[in-house]
């Protein structure tokens, strides 16, 4: 009888909760990118994230042993969006420490198979839209004097902190099937494509608006003084600074991405033709 009473106490304690979940979440969100090294990027979080449910699902030291050192292989992924893995992850331990019908292969297949997907999808939607939007608005409240200008960037923690919880308890919920079926879906292609050319929007809005760049330089025709500034303008205003963007845009693809040397290079090329007089 007591040991009938131990085993349903095993199985009991072998149940996840919404609360583990969670906190295994937490973990990977304030750790994902703190203990990255060239060797195994982001496996140490990925691994600390997974204690506090491989904890409760193995009760033998032996099995939490070998769960520990699966999760601390190589993995790289985007932050927020590749959280369904985490959460499919959390599943299919679930599944093995309760039925023992899955691989450990199967587990490091998942992992190894959809960063690189997801990781693309988030990268375009967190770095290149919504980062972009928000921290475009935080801009235009700071350059008025305004406080919200400091405030307005925590959105974006919150915003990613709050998506990527609902992926991760999506993946636990519906399973290895939960990511197949959003990267099989038509509307991730069309999402990806919108969010795109809405940065790309908010790019070009943000460089016209704080790119600032003019020519004092001019030259007489028959006694009349003609700028070329004024010619510029005329055949497109914000030439010159549309210019400038697509020429670091043009470096940062082609030449180099030491952004240091960049900015130092920019400042430079300022300075000095504002003493020659060409700027």
């Amino acid at each position: 009888m007591e040991d009938m009473v131990k085993n349903e106490v095993v199985v009991e304690e072998g149940k996840l909760t919404k609360k583990d979940i969670n906190k295994s979440f937490n973990r990977w969100y304030i750790s994902a990118e703190v203990p990255n090294s060239y060797e195994r990027m982001q496996g140490v979080s990925f691994c600390y994230s997974m204690i506090p449910c491989l904890k409760k699902l193995y009760n033998k030291k032996e099995d939490l042993s070998k769960a520990l050192v699966r999760h601390l292989n190589f993995f790289n992924s985007q932050g927020t969006w590749s959280t369904p893995i985490h959460g499919m992850t959390i599943s299919m331990e679930e599944e093995m420490a309760n039925e023992g019908n899955v691989s450990d292969a199967a587990i490091t297949g998942i992992k190894t198979g959809l960063m690189g997907p997801l990781a693309g999808i988030g990268d375009t939607i967190d770095w290149g839209t919504l980062k972009t939007i928000i921290y475009g608005i935080a801009v235009t409240f700071g350059s008025k004097g305004s406080v919200l200008g400091a405030i307005i960037p925590f959105a974006f923690t919150i915003l990613t902190y709050f998506i990527g919880r609902t992926l991760w308890n999506l993946g636990y919920k519906i399973g290895k099937e939960s990511v197949k079926s959003i990267l099989e879906a038509g509307w991730i292609k069309e999402l990806i494509s919108g969010t795109s050319i809405l940065g790309l929007f908010m790019m070009g809005a943000l460089s016209a608006q704080y790119v600032t760049l003019s020519t004092p330089l001019s030259f007489k025709v028959a006694g009349t003084k003609i700028a070329i500034q004024t010619i510029l303008d005329s055949i497109a205003p914000g030439i010159l600074p549309l210019f400038v963007v697509f020429g670091i845009y043009y470096i940062l693809k082609n030449k180099t991405q030491k952004y240091g040397i960049i900015s130092l290079s920019i400042v430079a090329a300022c300075i000095l033709g504002s003493l020659i007089g060409i700027f």
